[in-house]
């Protein structure tokens, strides 16, 4: 069934339609500071349902609950120390902690996917907190693009895959740090990695003085997991120095490209305007597959790669 998307700029008017909607069982879009969400009530495991078949997502693949206070997480998952450490440290903001669900928590058991776990996150940009505040329940929110597909960093993003699809989009501009969130896995004696993002692996362990190990056996835990993600309608080539044919060529410090994520070298901007580059270069008429320049696997440098490797998958 096609619906009439409406695009609205952020304010309070936006916030309270959003609110209203979502209320209704509906499930809007809304910019956090990593990417655009596609925001339902986590308690309502119908609204929930919705997000999973707007995105075509697979149902074994949880979603992460987004709260707007530390009271509102205990309620939802069990922190023990390190779990507290981290978010103490790093909340609101770009982590994502996998934690044992609580036994009371009023969460919908869909949105973990039927894991003991869930994943849960306090975001940091105003949008998405006035939306939590407004709607008063806390929100299951993956990102707002066709399953697979490249993440949204934008409104316009968020239109190529869902118009139709979902009655509102908020528009706050661009997004600040244009990946998604670091999800870490909270075990008893260590930490666990299970998808890099703007927090990185150093920052993390000097926080906890645990080890944050990786984590490679294939099960699913957390978004992001999927080995092919992320991913562009056309063909991706990674490490590219130089463009072949038919090449859309993106380029990072001295390779130049076509368009550049960053012709400093800087891998804060490079992760912002990733995804946006990557729009860009599917849609150019002109090209037919899309080629990257090699980026340092060093701290952000590893999100980014990890993000481009499942795109190529």
């Amino acid at each position: 069934m096609t619906v009439e998307t409406i695009l609205r700029p952020y304010d309070d008017d936006a916030i309270a339609d959003a609110a209203e909607r979502i209320l209704g069982g509906e499930c809007v879009a809304i910019p956090t500071e990593t990417v655009y969400g596609l925001a339902a009530d986590a308690t309502n495991g119908e609204a929930v349902a919705r997000i999973y078949e707007t995105k075509g997502r697979p149902s074994f693949n949880p979603l992460i609950v987004h709260v707007n206070d530390f009271w509102e997480a205990e309620e939802i998952a069990d922190f023990d120390r390190t779990a507290q450490i981290l978010a103490d440290e790093f909340w609101p903001g770009p982590l994502t902690l996998v934690l044992p669900q609580n036994p009371d928590s009023p969460v919908a058991s869909i949105v973990t996917a039927g894991l003991p776990t869930i994943a849960i996150r306090m975001p940091a940009f105003p949008p998405m907190r006035d939306l939590i505040a407004a709607v008063g329940r806390p929100l299951a929110a993956p990102s707002a693009n066709a399953s697979g597909r490249i993440s949204p960093s934008r409104a316009e993003h968020v239109m190529a895959t869902l118009n139709g699809k979902i009655g509102l989009v908020i528009d706050a501009g661009g997004t600040v740090h244009g990946l998604e969130s670091t999800i870490v896995a909270v075990a008893d004696d260590h930490l666990r990695l299970l998808r890099p993002g703007p927090i990185d692996r150093a920052q993390i362990e000097a926080v906890t003085g645990l080890e944050l190990r990786d984590t490679k056996d294939g099960t699913i835990e957390a978004p992001g997991q999927l080995k092919s993600h992320y991913a562009p309608a056309k063909p991706l080539r990674l490490d590219a120095i130089d463009a072949e044919d038919g090449e859309f060529h993106i380029g990072f410090g001295d390779i130049r490209g076509d368009a550049s994520l960053s012709a400093d070298g800087d891998l804060v901007e490079a992760a912002a305007l990733l995804f946006d580059a990557l729009h860009h270069a599917e849609q150019d008429e002109d090209c037919d597959s899309i080629a990257v320049a090699p980026i340092p696997e060093e701290g952000l440098g590893a999100a980014i790669n990890d993000r481009l490797r499942r795109a190529a998958a």
